[in-house]
């Protein structure tokens, strides 16, 4: 699956079974009992094969955290459980959005493991952990109010319209859970180099401490900086009151980092909800985009209770956007100085 694609194939040896206690990002060979939501998987090369009772996968154990999806936790032990994510997420499902069909079930065999015993974790096939330098390119992220309002879609724009300015963009995707969908968006879009919490040795964020997501956050950060990124564009997922999300956002290496926000939400009282939670944090909020640029309406209303651009696809991928940020960059710090 997607999220085991750091790993090289011989670095599995032997399968462990028996009485184990998996732990998040170890691999797992298991097999296939019955389809449900998740009928095909995401490979590492993107493609989403699909599956059939009786097919034997490699996935990783996993935490998640999809309102519109699924809510899931590593098991205890080897028992039957669940593909809760078509990237390759092995986890019991605990509970699921009422609009979705139950889980894929699965049996593990057993977890793949190394030459010396050692089950393989994703963790160990990481890039470098690694602190950005000083000098920091500029960096936007975006954040919205929950799964589906468009956070995604704002970032791969946002690359097309700096990309097309003739800038070098590097991109990640900060938390989430392990699929390759957005990386793989964000690449088409224009983006130089392309990274998520899986390259840092993470199947999914739910339930990471603090020190965990800001070990991504300069992890990534760094090796897109070495890259020689001349503007990085960074997605937190889910929503402000996700418990990962919020921790991150209100870290104080998050406020060192970003240099802007643009915020994604699906109507303008989120929108206003959104605006006023990061001012109320000391986040740099720049704009507002996302779902509900699609209504000139909701872009009036949204307009008119946070004082903020509303930015609809067409102006965030035109070459035009960098100047614009650059503008609201200038202004808030004009603002924060006089204040």
């Amino acid at each position: 699956a997607y999220t085991t694609r750091r790993v090289p194939v011989g670095a599995a040896s032997h399968l462990i079974s028996g009485e184990v206690t998996p732990a998040s990002g170890d691999l797992v060979l298991a097999r296939v009992d019955r389809l449900g939501q998740h009928s095909r998987i995401e490979l590492g090369n993107g493609r989403r094969a699909h599956l059939f009772p009786g097919d034997e996968i490699i996935l990783c154990y996993g935490h998640r955290y999809a309102p519109d999806q699924f809510e899931g936790e590593v098991p205890d032990s080897l028992a039957p459980c669940h593909m809760v994510a078509a990237g390759g997420i092995a986890a019991s499902a605990l509970s699921r959005h009422a609009g979705k069909k139950a889980a894929t079930r699965i049996t593990p065999v057993g977890l793949l493991g190394d030459v010396h015993g050692n089950p393989v974790n994703i963790e160990d096939h990481a890039l470098a952990s690694d602190r950005p330098a000083a000098n920091m390119p500029l960096t936007i992220a975006t954040v919205g109010t929950s799964m589906n309002a468009g956070k995604t879609t704002t970032a791969a724009y946002l690359i097309r319209g700096l990309a097309k300015a003739g800038l070098k963009v590097g991109a990640a995707k900060l938390t989430g859970t392990g699929a390759g969908g957005d990386v793989w968006l964000m690449t088409d879009a224009g983006a130089d180099l392309v990274l998520d919490f899986t390259d840092a040795g993470f199947a999914s964020t739910h339930r990471l401490s603090a020190e965990k997501l800001e070990s991504i956050l300069a992890t990534l950060t760094a090796h897109l900086q070495h890259a020689g990124s001349d503007v990085m564009v960074l997605e937190v997922a889910d929503g402000l009151f996700q418990q990962e999300t919020s921790t991150l956002l209100c870290s104080a290496p998050f406020r060192q980092a970003v240099d802007g926000i643009i915020f994604a939400a699906g109507d303008a009282m989120g929108a206003a909800t959104g605006v006023n939670w990061l001012l109320d944090h000391d986040l740099p909020v720049t704009a507002i985009s996302g779902r509900l640029t699609a209504a000139p309406l909701a872009i009036r209303e949204t307009q008119g209770a946070t004082g903020l651009p509303a930015l609809g696809l067409d102006q965030l991928s035109s070459p035009d956007i960098i100047d614009m940020i650059r503008q609201r960059l200038e202004n808030h710090t004009r603002s924060r100085q006089a204040g």
